[in-house]
């Protein structure tokens, strides 16, 4: 249900002591200027397939910040402020905790079970985003701030400053290996440096994931600060046509809220030029997670679905202004209702959880947000499903000689980090 906004949203929460936060600082003169501050130098410009049009937006931008309550993003003019530009989804809620799970289930209809921000490694035959939108041809890319090389597989990186700004556990398409080990793929997962060249020559793609960096994001300093960093770099590229066009969605959302002990509710807003002027200054109070994010975009571009929670109906709510537009239906669930825990974190079984482990399955068949098929990756096993996985089982403590696909590969990653490390010395 979509209804008229209540600019009185914001409710003041606890701040942060100023004196434990640092002063924002811009990075370089403009968002779209690149800055030895970022690290990796740019790695040309992307080039892109042919424009596919969608039935309500032509490109998807999302943007994440970290670990804020609704609350307190509301307390901060720059979120009321936007909110006037678009459509507030009070409704919205992350799906676990901590971080990285969050990353993972926006971006492969699934967390695995992870209860961890540990270096982790989804393997291969486990689909993503990427495997729908390579199907139609539609371009994507992911820009990481401070990230130093393109798909760089590092746990994290530190700057000259001996300040770590970039993590990996927000970096979701570097995980999977079905991207981040491909080497046709690899270019697209991309820093900062390139996102000012990709937008000065009008590259951008069709689909972006976007990722301030620790102190830009508020996860290591506060709501205030990640406002600032909206104000110095989202603001103004709403009015950059080579970002912004009136065929782009632009969605800037949290990964999760602060306090675990409430519902995860985060807030989030729809911005950009495919919004309708008439629905701008409003809220959607559909009950929304970090799925729907999915099923939105297979839903305008009449993708397949993973398979996965994409297909769960309960939790993968379509964005109400698109699926209005295009007659998709979605089920009646609002923030007023009694919605599923998504603050649990620890008890959800799965390949990357040792306390309930369980093998990774294959794909369900089902229906996503599109008309299209479940993508099945060529080197799945379709033998193992969720019908006839085996039962959780402790590993942690019987050793259980399973199936530990996920830490072998995060062995590999590790080791593939060491080698990386040494090649820079």
């Amino acid at each position: 249900m979509i209804v008229p906004s209540v600019i009185a949203l914001g409710v003041l929460a606890t701040a942060v002591s100023a004196a434990s936060v640092p002063t924002f600082t811009a990075p370089a003169a403009a968002p779209t200027d690149q800055s030895s501050f970022y690290v990796g130098a740019a790695n040309n410009t992307l080039t892109n397939t042919p424009i596919v049009t969608g039935k309500v937006f032509d490109r998807f931008i999302q943007i994440w910040l970290e670990n804020t309550d609704f609350a307190q993003a509301a307390s901060q003019a720059v979120f009321t402020n936007l909110s006037t530009q678009g459509i507030t989804l009070t409704g919205y809620f992350g799906v676990t905790h901590p971080s990285q799970p969050n990353y993972l289930a926006a971006t492969g209809g699934d967390f695995w079970g992870l209860a961890s921000d540990d270096l982790e490694s989804v393997p291969t035959n486990m689909s993503t985003i990427v495997d729908l939108l390579d199907q139609k041809n539609i371009s994507w890319a992911t820009y990481q701030e401070n990230m130093p090389s393109d798909a760089y597989v590092g746990y994290n990186y530190t700057n000259s400053d001996d300040y770590t700004y970039y993590v990996r556990k927000h970096n979701p398409l570097v995980i999977y290996q079905s991207v981040g080990s491909v080497q046709s793929r690899q270019g697209r997962i991309r820093n900062f440096n390139d996102f000012a060249v990709d937008i000065g020559n009008n590259t951008l793609p069709q689909w972006m994931f976007i990722t301030p960096n620790l102190r830009n994001d508020g996860h290591d300093t506060d709501v205030a600060y990640a406002a600032s960093w909206l104000n110095y770099w989202l603001v103004p590229l709403l009015n950059d046509p080579n970002f912004n066009t009136d065929r782009t969605l632009i969605f800037l959302t949290f990964d999760e809220n602060e306090t675990y002990t409430i519902a995860n509710q985060v807030y989030s807003i729809l911005l950009g030029g495919a919004v309708p002027e008439a629905l701008k200054n409003t809220t959607d109070s559909t009950f929304y997670t970090h799925y729907s994010a999915l099923t939105t975009v297979e839903n305008n571009w009449d993708l397949g679905n993973l398979g996965r929670q994409d297909t769960n109906k309960t939790v993968s709510n379509v964005f109400n202004f698109v699926a209005s537009n295009t007659s998709y239906q979605n089920n009646n669930l609002t923030l007023s209702s009694t919605l599923p825990e998504l603050n649990l974190t620890g008890t959800i079984p799965g390949p990357l959880n040792p306390d309930y482990y369980v093998p990774y399955v294959a794909p369900t068949n089902g229906t996503g947000g599109g008309s299209g098929p479940t993508f099945f990756a060529p080197n799945v096993n379709t033998s193992l499903t969720a019908a006839n996985a085996p039962a959780p089982v402790n590993i942690t403590t019987t050793g259980a000689a399973a199936d530990l696909t996920s830490k072998a590969n995060s062995i590999v990653a590790a080791v593939a980090v060491a080698v990386f490390a040494a090649m820079l010395l």
